[in-house]
């Protein structure tokens, strides 16, 4: 992959890896033409953040990882089948496709080989551990609670545990919904976790018939309490995101562009800040939310919204936001290519980091256990001595 500057001053040559660097503009030349560009104060932000950003977009078909690499922003995108719900928990990554959940765990020693012409490229690799093939079900958000991975089966219009003897375990629906089958009637998407915890949920609509929330896609939204199955907020477009951050809950309002801060006792919501985007994807780091911003392609489903009213175009990218004023801190552009991110993930500790490219021959290289890990190559093979008689 090659990258130009905007300015036109420098080239980076092509490179084994899906990597480039960022000025104030870049285009990575690939099959889908991604070009994206960041603004001046999200790369002072980043420069000084201790970590990463982890991005779904189920559109494109790719996870990008935006790293920093002690000048510039950095971007390594990896293609997956409709990538939707993403989570990350101390070393591990976990990814919701299409038919799939992928279990993916970081080798930060593999890490620092993985380009043996350029070591220390990166400081995290990603590598396949498990792959659970759970059918189509729509999957949105997940979440690793004890160890164990949860996921909201949309299709199914219900929250799930991961089996080894069934595509899935539900474990709870809406009390509106009525049964547990392939027909969507209220589109949950959202899971937040709590103290060890599911415990707060978004749907689209309180409803119980085939694609039924879509009738009040602009404002039957609800923001549901799992533990007590009650509406904790209602009269939302489209909610997404549900996230417990700094001992608050936190929420995106998709369809109006906002950010809400929610107070569960009363059921009384803040908008934080708005965006030109439809919302979805929040993550935290420290006071700062980053927030994934979609543009809007499909006008049959999310025709109509309040955000498409209030601004004459939308962005697709990450903005962060300072929580406690509303005040934005910079944008993550994608300018081409990509339109729309489900979700959106911090990794602390990261600075760059990379997925193994499971289309190369490399993905059955690397090898780890709890003491050692190794990269099975022939330059790493031990060679009998020749012996001169």
């Amino acid at each position: 992959m090659s990258l130009d500057w905007a300015s036109g001053s420098r080239r980076l040559e092509p490179s084994r890896d899906n990597y480039g660097s960022m000025g104030s503009q870049a285009v990575i030349h690939d099959p889908v033409a991604v070009a994206c560009s960041t603004t001046p104060n999200f790369r002072e932000w980043f420069a000084i953040a201790d970590g990463a950003i982890a991005v779904s977009t189920y559109q494109a078909n790719k996870v990008a990882m935006i790293g920093w690499s002690d000048r510039q922003v950095t971007l390594v995108m990896r293609q997956f089948d409709k990538p939707l719900g993403l989570t990350a928990s101390a070393n591990r990554v976990v990814l919701a496709t299409r038919h799939d959940l992928w279990v993916l765990a970081n080798s930060p020693p593999l890490a620092f080989d993985y380009l043996e012409d350029q070591p220390g490229r990166y400081d995290a690799i990603f590598l396949p551990r498990a792959t659970y093939h759970t059918g189509d079900l729509h999957t949105h958000d997940v979440a690793i609670i004890d160890d164990e991975i949860w996921a909201v089966a949309t299709r199914f219009s219900c929250l799930v545990k991961l089996s080894y003897d069934y595509s899935f375990d539900p474990v709870w629906r809406p009390r509106f919904v009525s049964d547990i089958v392939p027909e969507d009637r209220c589109h949950l998407n959202g899971l937040a976790v709590r103290e060890g915890r599911p415990r707060y949920a978004t749907a689209l609509g309180m409803t119980d018939a085939p694609g039924a929330w879509r009738e009040r896609k602009a404002d039957g939204g609800v923001l549901i309490d799992i533990e007590s199955d009650e509406i904790v907020l209602d009269g939302l477009a489209m909610p997404h995101s549900p996230r417990w951050h700094g001992e608050k809950l936190w929420m995106l309002n998709s369809g109006a562009g906002e950010l809400l801060q929610v107070d569960e006792r009363t059921g009384r919501a803040e908008v934080v800040c708005r965006l030109p985007g439809y919302l979805r994807g929040l993550a935290f780091s420290g006071p700062y939310a980053l927030i994934g911003m979609s543009k809007i392609r499909e006008r049959h489903i999310f025709g109509g919204l309040p955000v498409q009213e209030q601004y004459d175009a939308l962005m697709c990218g990450v903005a962060v936001v300072d929580v406690r004023d509303g005040s934005q801190q910079g944008f993550f552009e994608f300018t081409a290519g990509c339109e729309e991110i489900y979700d959106v993930q911090y990794l602390p500790g990261i600075r760059r980091p990379t997925i193994l490219n499971l289309e190369k021959p490399e993905a059955r290289l690397a090898v780890t256990n709890p003491d050692s890990s190794f990269w099975l190559r022939p330059s790493s093979e031990m060679h009998e001595p020749i012996m001169s008689s």
